[in-house]
């Protein structure tokens, strides 16, 4: 069965946990990256990240080549972005039908996942959905105990 890790990170900790996975899984790995580069400065990036996510701003992306057709399983990786995921996620998952896929979403974040989960569901419908997974991070220190991340491989293993 032939897997994909599709992931998008601004400050590496999605990056991490993708690579991880890609690794586990001899999965290959494709990283979403806006054409457009979000600034340094933490607070503006933090108002311009709520100003996109209460929009629905949708990011262009560099282009990529993959061809999900070829993929079994698709794990997408993203960080929480005011309770949901990237909106250069939000651009990938809208750019693919994802009727009939095995799609397993990880949302890495500082605390709570929000409405990621239900976001997920609603922008991957017709998928077979497998449970979100929270990664949590203090700084760039993953708190969630490898034990979960390893049980959770199992699902996309079946």
């Amino acid at each position: 069965m032939k897997k994909l890790v599709v992931f998008y990170s601004l400050g590496g900790n999605t990056r991490a946990v993708a690579y991880k996975f890609a690794r586990a899984l001899k999965a290959d790995i494709l990283e979403i990256r806006t054409e457009k580069a979000y600034p340094d400065d933490y607070d503006v990036l933090v108002g311009l990240g709520k100003q996109e996510i209460t929009t629905g701003y949708m990011p262009k992306l560099r282009p990529y080549r993959i061809d999900l057709e070829k993929y079994d399983a698709v794990l997408v990786g993203t960080p929480v972005w005011w309770y949901t995921f990237a909106p250069a996620v939000k651009t990938f998952l809208k750019s693919h039908d994802w009727k009939g896929k095995r799609v397993f979403p990880f949302a890495t974040n500082g605390g709570w996942l929000g409405h990621t989960p239900s976001d997920f569901k609603k922008a991957l419908r017709g998928a077979e959905l497998g449970p979100v997974l929270n990664v949590k991070f203090e700084e760039h220190v993953m708190v969630t105990p490898e034990s979960e991340l390893k049980e959770w491989l199992k699902l996309i293993q079946q």
